[in-house]
């Protein structure tokens, strides 16, 4: 069974920095594009950035500049060093990731059951 896993949530104070980091688990043959979403209270979930397999990353506007995803395609793992953070950034963060376990066939987006981030003010 394939799990992704995040961590490394929290509280910060504007300015300051945190690194989310999502394990994906299981029997995996491959994966493909991995991101990170948000969902703030009473909000929906947005995309805030994606990375292809081959490191390719994008980003959503407001987090152009402070915010860097990454991957370890060795170890299954995406991140989100987050910088500079401000009050708007408090959502739940989810990671996403679009993969072929093994013994199946074609693509399927699995998620993870996300990580509190809190900027305080």
């Amino acid at each position: 069974q394939v799990q992704l896993v995040e961590s490394g949530g929290g509280l910060v104070q504007a300015g300051g920095s945190l690194r989310l980091s999502c394990a994906a688990s299981g029997s995996i043959l491959s994966i493909y594009s991995m991101r990170w979403y948000r969902q703030a209270p009473g909000k929906q979930r947005d995309l805030v950035a994606t990375i292809t397999s081959r490191g390719t990353a994008n980003y959503v506007d407001s987090v152009k500049g402070r915010f860097t995803i990454s991957r370890d395609n060795a170890k299954n793992m995406v991140f989100l060093q987050m910088n500079s953070l401000k009050p708007e950034d408090t959502a739940v963060y989810y990671c996403n990731a679009d993969l072929t376990p093994r013994l199946v066939i074609g693509v399927t987006t699995y998620w993870g059951q996300g990580t509190q981030v809190t900027v305080s003010s």
